[in-house]
């Protein structure tokens, strides 16, 4: 029964639409909270609650590089059920928003990766 426990534990985690979204973008590779405002237009709050959840689910890492908190996904085999979740609801995995190996950059985000100023100081 365990095993059906955990499996149930994780689709509770994936059920919220938000961290939905806050996984796919770091589907692209690791991304600031900051990031992840701009381009979801959540409050800062909002993103970390989700955030939070799905760190205690052990799908995702946090590390702090000076004011910004980045994110990532340490489990990669989530993808694999999102995605079979996208199927099996009778279409296509949904062309992810992040195919490359880093989020792109996002007008209004002022977090290092985005700001051109922070790249060119670097």
């Amino acid at each position: 029964m365990g095993d059906f426990e955990s499996a149930a534990k994780l689709f509770k985690t994936l059920t919220h639409p938000a961290r939905l979204e806050i996984l796919d973008i770091l589907r692209g590779g690791e991304a600031c909270v900051c990031h992840m405002e701009a381009v979801l237009g959540y409050r800062q709050a909002y993103i970390s609650q989700q955030l939070m959840v799905l760190r205690e689910a052990g799908l995702v890492q946090d590390r702090r590089d000076g004011w910004n908190m980045y994110y990532r996904v340490i489990q990669p085999a989530v993808y694999a059920v999102i995605d079979a979740a996208q199927q099996a609801q009778g279409g296509a995995r949904v062309p992810a928003r992040r195919k490359a190996t880093q989020a792109p950059m996002v007008d209004g985000c002022s977090c290092p990766q985005c700001s051109p100023l922070e790249k060119v100081a670097a």
